[in-house]
């Protein structure tokens, strides 16, 4: 990482806990590594992230339907995926400081390597397996022993006979699922990117295997599509292409797309063809027929399966990093948030350039009308200067002023965030200008 980009990486991270998008975790009793907490802007902006995706891949397609499974499931489930057996990084231990690390992340210096904090000599790398084990019951032995599952496929793979008999879907059909994610990372780092609980947007798309192809491309196209519809910037995307010897096991195709993060070009989100890999295994360590009529063809057969799969909170760190700017206006410097409006936290900033009455009571109701089709924020605190500053720094779209002029002609000011620029709008048609604004 240069200095330019931890520089920016710094500022992003000083401006989320200053304004109250991300804070560290248990932050009053020192932290705990590998965990944060959302503020209220934080909050409302993953919330819009993810209600934008559930748009886009549920509400918006009749092949899609949604589901929520539990965090906790038989352990079975996760023997049958490969989990237990093999989800692990390799790790190397420092004798002295008794720190660890991933093997993969420690540099060697003449074929060894040594630990970043002290110079000495590491371990030999041996596999850590990532996943959290807790036990289930009032006794702890082997038989009561589960795990916090560490992604959310595997529910959905486990329902897909539940999904099939109630609600009786055409094939190809997708599922997909927001939820909990929790891996036991040997060293989580880089603020949200490596984290040890963490939210995925996944979809588990079911299909003939003769027609993996063409779903496979349908879907990279939508995949890309959303992201720049939530401001990512197209430059900073890269679709690379996983080879063989990189691929999961179960994958006979797939395609990350990785982006320009402020510590590098790492990945973003994954795109894979899983086969019929999931169904079968769960279908032989379950003893049940997880295998699918056609009423059309009158064929049966195990679907195959194309997998999206995105970190909600690398998207919102990547939506940041498209975000952030930087511009000198006159003789300062202003910090900008560039949202996409459709996920701003807040669309509309209402500012009565006085706190008395007669300028706060309109700007109240314009407030009122206002939150009825968008996010809105009343602000009278600080000149308005300082609270312009404040919008931008938040990304807020657009602010409406209220003036002493507003008492007169009945119209407010209204500046765009990007531009800068201001408009004089009345009032009465300030919904229908904010709505287009917005592309409500």
């Amino acid at each position: 990482m240069n200095n330019e980009t931890q520089s920016k990486m710094e500022k992003i991270v000083s401006l989320c806990k200053r304004r109250g998008f991300i804070f560290p975790g248990s932050e009053i009793y020192g932290g705990l590594a590998g965990t944060f907490d959302y503020g209220p802007l934080g909050v409302t902006l993953k919330k819009n992230i993810q209600n934008t995706w559930w748009k886009h891949f549920v509400t918006d397609r009749d092949d899609m339907y949604g589901i929520d499974a539990d965090i906790l499931m038989n352990p079975r489930a996760w023997e049958a995926s490969g989990h237990v057996s093999g989800f692990s990084d390799p790790l190397v231990e420092c004798p002295k400081c008794h720190r660890r690390f991933r093997a993969d992340h420690v540099e060697k210096k003449d074929g060894v390597q040594h630990c970043p904090e002290d110079n000495t000599v590491l371990s030999e790398p041996r596999q850590f397996n990532m996943m959290f084990k807790t036990n289930i019951g009032a006794t702890e032995d082997p038989n009561s022993i589960s795990y916090l599952r560490p992604e959310t496929a595997g529910g959905m793979f486990v329902n897909f006979k539940n999904v099939v008999d109630s609600i009786h879907p055409k094939m190809p059909f997708g599922l997909a699922q927001i939820g909990k994610a929790f891996r036991n990372e040997i060293a989580p780092r880089d603020f949200v990117f490596r984290l040890r609980e963490m939210e995925q947007m996944e979809i588990e798309y079911f299909c003939h295997e003769s027609k993996w192809e063409e779903t496979f491309e349908e879907l990279r196209k939508e995949f890309k599509k959303w992201m720049l519809s939530i401001g990512l910037n197209e430059k900073f995307i890269h679709e690379v292409e996983i080879g063989d010897g990189d691929r999961a096991h179960y994958s006979k195709r797939t395609i990350d797309f990785e982006f320009d993060f402020p510590i590098g070009q790492k990945e973003l989100a994954g795109l894979a063809y899983r086969t019929d890999f999931d169904l079968k295994q769960h279908s032989e360590f379950s003893k049940v027929d997880l295998s699918y009529f056609d009423e059309e063809t009158k064929e049966r057969y195990i679907p195959h399966c194309i997998e999206p799969s995105i970190g909600v909170e690398r998207t919102i760190l990547a939506v940041l990093t498209s975000a952030y700017k930087e511009e000198v206006v006159g003789d300062e410097t202003r910090t900008v948030l560039s949202f996409s409006p459709s996920i701003a936290p807040i669309q509309v900033a209402v500012l009565p350039l006085s706190k008395k009455d007669e300028l706060s009571g309109p700007a109240k109701d314009i407030t009122k009308r206002l939150s009825k089709i968008a996010r809105v924020q009343y602000d009278e605190t600080q000149s308005i200067g300082k609270r312009y500053r404040r919008q931008d720094e938040i990304g807020t779209p657009y602010c409406v002023t209220v003036d002493f002029d507003t008492l007169d002609d009945l119209a407010v000011t209204v500046r765009d965030r990007d531009t800068m620029n201001q408009d004089r709008i009345k009032i009465d048609e300030l919904e229908a200008y904010i709505s287009k604004k917005l592309g409500l």
